[in-house]
């Protein structure tokens, strides 16, 4: 019974971090249709209203920097504060708490 359980539990658990993974990836791809649609039309906008200056260029700039930071963080490309960093954080957090813990029983 109890092998059945853990079985059950590890799909349960991979299934659940499947899920998650999924989520990210669609909500990416949901960002970036966002970004595409939305910075054509404020080019056509900007085209129409005052070709001479080229204002589009800013929120393209500024989203377009933002829509690259969320897909290194989904497609686990961070070189800096990625999934081995927060790993090793959550890790070096839990260790301390523990410590700390038996800090407190011996007192």
């Amino acid at each position: 019974m109890e092998i059945v359980m853990e079985n059950r539990y590890e799909n349960d658990d991979r299934y659940y971090k499947a899920r998650k993974r999924v989520d990210e990836i669609k909500g990416f791809y949901g960002n970036l249709i966002s970004y595409v649609a939305v910075n054509l039309g404020l080019l056509v906008l900007n085209l129409v209203t005052s070709p001479e200056y080229l204002w589009f260029f800013w929120p393209l700039l500024g989203w377009g920097l933002g829509v690259l930071i969320h897909g290194m963080k989904v497609f686990n490309f961070m070189p800096f504060l990625g999934k081995d960093w927060e790993q090793q954080k959550i890790k070096e957090f839990m260790e301390k708490e523990k410590e700390n813990e038996q800090k407190r029983n011996w007192q």
